[in-house]
């Protein structure tokens, strides 16, 4: 362990630099409030087919466990802000919502990257004794816990962290790490009475405020659900294909939001409203290159296919009854249901 209280300035410093819209420290055991509150999402049930977060949970439930040896934390945020309302295209019966994140390149490779020069930068400032690990969202920590107690913001009645400085469109990233940083206040909650977020939901996905069931959240449907969705929850899908951004675009923090740093987060202007059509028809190598470099290609080439059939079956256009027709009889059980689905609705 070292001390590291004289470069905590410059680290600060430093990621700003990068690219990230804030950095503050906690320590690995500042958010006890984390095993009680994983212990009942996962009694309810509300993880859905997420397994893994079952299996993995002493180590989601206290980030302290997932490297003891780490003293400090530095949790940093990265504005992906729309330069455009994402909601413009909810709505557009031939064309498909596909979540802002996920319109260019995959913040993983990106955020990590950059989490990894900062990290790098850290270990020459403080000598080689300082010992690193970096996380982005893909390890059992609880980034949004953290980053509350960091300071970063406040964990929204969506669940989502929200700031005063940046609003809610920002990926989170952690440092773990051997040196002693001085430690940053947390942030309280500045939601209010507010409740934007939760009557913005389309498939009423919060029991309550503060709580999120993943089996009704369209992101959760979209993008981790594996086969069919239920009937009753299909029509409520609308045209999002990939993810959903409604609670997130209701937040009326978002009035402070920061522009992105990186063009890579830019939409890609053939995925700002892509026509139905043209995707539903995709084999699995044109899946592949077109997605190439994109979070939409880990779903696989069916399960995006199937959800653009409920957004096809949800358009109300008979015209596209004949492309959802064209694939009743396809391989994938979950694609050739969800064609049956439209094929009924179009009728």
């Amino acid at each position: 362990m070292k001390d590291g209280s004289g470069i905590k300035e410059k680290l600060v410093a430093q990621a700003l630099a990068e690219g990230f819209v804030s950095c503050r420290v906690c320590r690995p055991w500042d958010v006890p409030q984390v095993p009680g509150r994983l212990q009942a999402f996962l009694e309810a049930g509300y993880h859905g087919q997420m397994s893994w977060m079952e299996e993995r949970s002493h180590w989601r439930g206290d980030p302290a466990l997932l490297w003891p040896e780490a003293r400090s934390v530095i949790m940093l945020a990265e504005s992906y802000t729309p330069d455009e309302d994402p909601m413009t295209v909810v709505g557009q019966a031939d064309r498909g919502a596909v979540s802002v994140y996920a319109r260019n390149k995959d913040y993983h490779d990106l955020v990590k990257k950059r989490l990894k020069r900062l990290a790098r930068w850290l270990i020459a400032a403080a000598g080689e004794d300082c010992e690193v690990k970096v996380f982005v969202d893909t390890a059992p920590v609880p980034e949004k816990a953290l980053g509350q107690a960091a300071g970063l913001g406040w964990q929204g009645k969506h669940s989502n962290l929200v700031s005063r400085d940046w609003g809610n469109w920002a990926f989170l990233g952690s440092v773990f790490t051997t040196l002693e940083l001085p430690a940053d206040k947390s942030e309280r909650d500045r939601c209010g009475s507010c409740r934007a977020c939760l009557d913005s939901c389309p498939t009423d996905a919060f029991p309550a405020p503060y709580q999120v069931d993943a089996r009704r959240c369209i992101s959760y449907l979209t993008i981790e659900h594996k086969g069919p969705v239920e009937e009753k929850l299909r029509s409520k899908l609308g045209n999002r294909i990939y993810g959903c951004d409604d609670c997130l675009a209701a937040c009326p923090w978002n009035k402070f939001a920061v522009a992105a740093s990186d063009m890579r987060y830019a939409a890609r202007e053939e995925l700002k409203a892509p026509k139905l059509a043209e995707l539903a028809v995709l084999d699995d190598g044109a899946f592949r290159e077109k997605f190439s470099g994109s979070p939409i290609k880990r779903i696989g080439r069916a399960r995006f296919v199937r959800n653009v059939l409920y957004a096809i079956g949800n358009s109300g256009l008979p015209d596209l009854r004949e492309v959802a027709q064209g694939l009743t009889e396809d391989p994938d059980p979950a694609v050739a249901d969800a064609a049956r689905w439209a094929v009924q609705r179009l009728w």
